[in-house]
């Protein structure tokens, strides 16, 4: 079927659409690659500052209460807290696993 005031079928204005929607979300994922790089960068050097002062590399506390305020935030902003949740458990276990090698 074709839309008489623009000439395009339904199929393409989906598919002109759905381009859209992913150029979007192409620049989305960009930016969470280089917030996650430069979170990155701030805790390698949270890891070797406590491998020199002889610091565990992990804070259990601080791990605790980061989750609690990320849970809300993911709330406020309309995200699933559970998903949020898995996610920072996985970036934490990656940050202390880089933390270790730094007391090695």
């Amino acid at each position: 079927m074709t839309d008489t005031m623009t000439g395009q079928t339904n199929a393409e204005r989906a598919a002109a659409l759905l381009a859209r929607h992913r150029a979007s979300i192409d620049n989305l994922d960009a930016i969470l690659i280089h917030t996650l790089a430069e979170r990155f960068k701030e805790t390698q050097a949270v890891g070797q500052l406590k491998a020199e002062y002889d610091l565990p590399p992990s804070d259990k506390t601080r791990e605790e209460a980061q989750i609690a305020r990320l849970r809300a935030k993911a709330v406020e902003a309309g995200l699933d807290p559970v998903f949020a949740e898995k996610f920072l458990n996985f970036v934490i276990a990656e940050v202390i696993r880089h933390h270790e090698q730094f007391q090695k």
